[in-house]
């Protein structure tokens, strides 16, 4: 009995992989399709991005910020935040745009949002170390101190922008308001996000406060994986998983309710 079910949890693992799997491969060729570099602008993005923002504030703040070089700070913030903006704008409306598939019962409505949301990550992720390579060879960027922390805040923080995303998917099928607000609501984060500061260098008022930021927290495990005893950084391990599962129940509640209501065509 006990292997029995074993082995169909199993078989249903292997079919789900298979799903994502191809809607990702669906995806890219949709979005990038098979001209110039193809797939491989998922990480060009975050890269032109993060690289602008950080040539630009070594030229208006110097060289180095509180004992950090400028243009790795910024592309250490930059790479994540823009991990959350695409995240987010790739799940409005994702379930109308592909309500055609679920003729296949194999495909799940979460199956959209997980496929795009790992294609996002996978760009940050081989942005991210790219980023890093070729900063460390101009000396712009430490060797760094604590991998272990750097990958932890990294999942962290991709963790619960996926949980976001769980939770904005259902909710732009339901108020075309919301497909309008989600542009303005991402910028509006950006100062709780830790993108251009540590909260070391706050008020400890201001610090209490920003703490309470999922984003905040993984941001600072990053940057104390990188820099090590060089910064002083704070972050609570707890706040981002608990934020994260809960906001991902939420959507998966969500996106139960909102499944009944999609018509398969």
């Amino acid at each position: 009995m006990a292997k029995s079910a074993l082995r169909r949890l199993q078989n249903g693992w292997n079919v789900q992989v298979r799903v994502i799997h191809a809607l990702m491969i669906r995806e890219l060729l949709t979005r990038f399709g098979r001209e110039n570099i193809g797939f491989l602008w998922i990480m060009a993005e975050p890269l032109l991005f993060a690289g602008l923002v950080g040539v630009l504030w070594h030229f208006t703040h110097g060289e180095t910020e509180h004992g950090m070089d400028v243009i790795a700070f910024v592309a250490t913030g930059y790479i994540p935040i823009t991990l959350f903006r695409h995240g987010v704008s790739r799940s409005v409306a994702v379930f109308t745009a592909n309500q055609s598939l679920l003729y296949h019962r194999q495909i799940k409505i979460v199956d959209f949002i997980l496929s795009r949301f790992i294609i996002e990550v996978l760009g940050g992720m081989m942005a991210y170390l790219f980023m890093a390579v070729v900063l460390m060879f101009t000396g712009n960027f430490p060797i760094p101190a604590n991998i272990g922390l750097w990958i932890a805040g990294w999942l962290l923080y991709a963790y619960f922008c996926f949980s976001v995303c769980l939770v904005i998917a259902p909710l732009s099928e339901v108020s075309e308001v919301m497909e309008k607000f989600i542009p303005v609501s991402t910028y509006i984060m950006i100062p709780f996000s830790g993108l251009f500061y540590m909260v070391s260098w706050a008020t400890p008022a201001a610090r209490e406060f920003l703490l309470y930021s999922p984003f905040v927290n993984g941001m600072e495990m990053m940057r104390k994986g990188i820099w090590g005893d060089d910064i002083v950084a704070h972050y609570n391990i707890w706040n981002p998983i608990i934020a994260s599962t809960v906001a991902t129940l939420i959507g998966l509640i969500l996106c139960r309710r909102i499944r009944r209501k999609l018509t398969i065509e």
